[in-house]
This record gives C-alpha cells, structure tokens and sequence, in this order.
C-alpha cells in the first residue's frame, strides 16, 4: 500500500472553549474517494478546512505527502483545493472565474482552451458560459463554474463541502459525474461531505462517520438518542414512535447517545436471546458498496434510518426491494456510547 497522502495525528481543534474535533489518527490513502457523513455540526466542514489548509487545529498535526503541513504551506498550497458548501465566484465573468487559480500558479499555455476543457468536465459549453457574467448563473450553474475552476487546476486533492446540497438535479449529477472524472483521469484524492448517502456509499472506497466531532467508525451504524428508561435491574431501552422496544444497556447517562450496530443478514438468531433485540422496519433503499461487492439496505424503524449489510446472492435469495418489511437483529452487548 502506498504511503498516506494525509496522516493526521492526534488533532483537536476548538472554538473559544468548545471542542469542535478530535481526531486521535487517521490516514488517507492517495486516488482514494473517502467520504464523510454525520448530522450537521458534528464537525465535516472543519475536518475539510484542516485538510485544505485553511485553518490550523488548536492541537495535533497533519502532514501531507509525508511532510508536517499548515495553513498555506509552500509544499501543499497549490496542490490542495476546497470547494465550500457556498462557493464564493469573483464578480467577474466565467472566464476570469475559471483561469484566476491557473494565473495565480503561474501555468502556461492557453488558458481559454483549459477553460473550456474545464467547464465541458461539469457540463457547461465554454462558447456559451466564458464571457457570461456571474450574476448570469443559476446557483446549480455558479456551483459547477466554482468547481470547473478547481478542476482546471487538476489538484492533487479535491476537498468537496455538501457539493450538491443546494442545487437542481441535472446539476447534481454533473457535478458527481465531474468529481469521479478527476479521480480517474488524474489520480486526484476525494474528500467529500455529503448528506447523499447513498451515492458515498456507492463511489467511496472509504466512509467515515463523524458525530460531535469525534469519528465513530464506517458510516454504518445509528445513533439513536435518549432519553433512556430503566426497564429492569439490568436493562434500559425506549419506545420507538411504531410502538417496538429498543432494548439497550445501562447508559452512562439517560440522555446518552447510543451507536446501534445490526447484524449483517444472515447471522439472525435461531430463537431469541437475552443478548438479542428483533426490530421490524420497512427497506427503503438498497445501495451497492463498489469496494466489497456488498449490498446495502436502508430499514426503516419507528422513522430511524438502520442499515442492514447483506452479500449480493443473500439478497437475491431472499427478494428483498424497496417497501418490503423486514426483521432485523442486533445485540444488546454490542451497542456502544457516544
């Protein structure tokens, strides 16, 4: 395996005296797409402005290629780019929009034909778009210019903030379309945040799940939140809005958050446990992992989204498509607090 292209050790970042991200390691490999989910505020769009070099971590280092980094290294700065979830565009036309990055770094050659080649990667005609003026575009337009001119810098790393969260459908799918082209065509790192999860979970080689600032494993448990009532001397648990008891541990505290892991389809439990909890919950979706082949269902529980990890011949065999309804099973002393 090829060395990290970032190792962040041991990172802690805080506003005044709020801690907004702790991060003990992570590594990300080169060309690889990683993805990161959570709820809003639990810490993404600051993880992505660490790794762009735009802001430093209170504490802790990140390095890059190998080598310590910080905010607008000589090594990393032109190598790095993040599109914000609002992309700020110069009050100036396409053209000037798009090539700015390009005459900053000095690169040579026609910058209108890197332009165009630029804008055609997310969808846009360079004869159509170049002299428009920025206040001209649409937002989905302005949101795919912004990304044309990073694109046109062909980073080594391309950071993406909710890229597609506040823009028409057609744009969306360009935009996506766009940011694998870049992968495959240059060999650039992802980083994408992303409220879509589905399509992370179908590109990404890696997803991590960040909530209250803290990573909380590969994107595919669920936090559900208190509070929490005593059921026995020995159990807690709540009553889900469909009436079926969530049965839990004793939580640290009764307003803890809990981490529920299902058990992958195919280890159901032949009769019920002390260890065991049955939910039943109606499949909303099913997404394909690229990485293992796996197949992916959305179940839906009392209103809470749990994801179900099953083999592709298991689903087949046993025919399950959105709006069926289905058991699934965890264990009571796998849940994990937060």
């Amino acid at each position: 395996m090829a060395a990290p292209i970032f190792e962040i050790n041991a990172l802690k970042h805080r506003y005044a005296n709020r801690t907004v991200l702790e991060i003990e390691r992570l590594d990300v490999q080169p060309a690889s797409i990683v993805g990161l989910i959570g709820p809003n505020g639990s810490g993404k769009s600051t993880l992505l402005k660490m790794l762009g070099l735009i802001e430093k971590p209170s504490k802790g280092e990140i390095r890059f290629n190998g080598r310590p980094v910080e905010p607008f290294s000589e090594d990393a700065r032109f190598r790095i780019t993040l599109l914000p979830q609002e992309p700020f565009l110069m009050k100036r036309n396409v053209f000037s929009n798009v090539a700015y990055g390009l005459k900053l770094r000095g690169k040579r050659g026609s910058l209108i034909k890197k332009a165009h080649k630029a804008l055609a990667m997310v969808g846009l005609s360079g004869d159509e778009f170049l002299r428009r003026p920025w206040y001209a575009l649409s937002g989905g337009e302005a949101q795919r210019v912004a990304l044309a001119a990073r694109l046109a810098l062909k980073p080594k790393v391309l950071l993406l903030d909710e890229p597609t969260a506040s823009v028409d459908a057609g744009s969306a799918q360009l935009i996506k379309e766009a940011a694998l082209r870049a992968r495959q065509a240059s060999g650039t790192t992802l980083v994408i945040a992303s409220h879509d999860l589905q399509w992370l979970f179908e590109i990404c080689d890696e997803v991590l799940h960040l909530f209250r600032g803290k990573l909380l494993g590969q994107g595919r448990e669920t936090v559900i939140f208190g509070p929490w009532h005593e059921l026995s001397a020995r159990q807690w648990g709540k009553v889900l809005p469909d009436a079926q008891l969530l049965r839990i541990p004793a939580p640290p505290n009764p307003d803890a958050p809990a981490l529920i892991h299902l058990l992958p389809a195919g280890t159901e439990p032949n009769g019920e446990t002390d260890a065991m909890n049955a939910l039943k919950g109606m499949v909303s979706r099913l997404s394909l992992e690229k990485k293992t082949g796996h197949v992916f269902a959305t179940v839906l529980v009392g209103g809470h989204p749990f994801t179900l990890r099953m083999s592709a011949d298991r689903k087949e065999r046993q025919n399950i498509y959105p709006g069926d309804t289905i058991s699934v099973y965890y264990r009571i002393d796998q849940v994990t607090w937060i």
